[in-house]
């Protein structure tokens, strides 16, 4: 297949979110940034047949972990085994990869400020922690957006009530990460609709008097 410009594809897969004894049915955005040639896939979720289908024969890159909780990581071990791409993850996040994949490791880690090429185009890891001691977003200014996988959403920050996660250390990561992004911004979301920089950071105050 002949290499083009980088494109931005979205997949939607359904499945479970289970951490401390509990179990959520979960729809997760899989998110697939590349060309005809070749790509890269954020988050594999659920349902590797899906993923594998979505790529239509392009080399995959890189499976890049937003962070591990088992809704975005379920996959990824299945996903690898059919292409031969690494697994990318913040090491802060292996307590959390250990509880869904004790017996297989990721492949490679992510730090603050890696970049990762695709396509012509560049993603830079953003170490954001709150949701997930690992957590990371993906810049791509060449494409005007950040995937944020669960750190901020549509209406606010990522969920901290749950083990591994602190609500101070998200409202951090968004104000000093991610707020000083362009506010044209796209946001694109572990779940749900994208938004932009803009359009989240007015309500800033409010999340922090909310306080969860």
């Amino acid at each position: 297949m002949a290499a083009g410009t980088a494109r931005i594809d979205r997949l939607v897969t359904a499945g479970t979110f289970e951490l401390d004894g509990g179990s959520w049915e979960v729809e997760n955005n899989v998110w697939i940034v590349g060309d005809d040639a070749e790509a890269v896939v954020i988050d594999a979720a659920h349902d590797a047949d899906a993923i594998e289908a979505a790529l239509g024969g392009r080399r995959l890159l890189a499976i890049v972990s937003t962070h591990a909780h088992n809704d975005h990581v379920d996959a990824a071990p299945a996903l690898a085994a059919r292409t031969g791409a690494p697994i990318l993850l913040h090491p802060d996040d292996l307590p959390l990869w250990k509880l869904t994949h004790p017996e297989r490791l990721p492949d490679g880690e992510l730090a603050d400020g890696q970049r990762i090429a695709v396509a012509g185009t560049e993603l830079t890891v953003l170490h954001t922690p709150g949701h997930a001691p690992g957590a990371v977003c993906l810049y791509a200014p060449d494409l005007g957006t950040v995937f944020t996988g669960d750190t901020l959403f549509h209406g606010g920050p990522g969920a901290t009530g749950r083990s591994f996660s602190h609500f101070p250390t998200i409202i951090e990561s968004i104000r000093e990460r991610l707020l000083s992004l362009p506010a044209d911004t796209v946001v694109r979301t572990g779940h749900g609709d994208p938004t932009t920089i803009g359009a989240e950071a007015p309500a800033l105050p409010e999340w922090i008097a909310r306080g969860h």
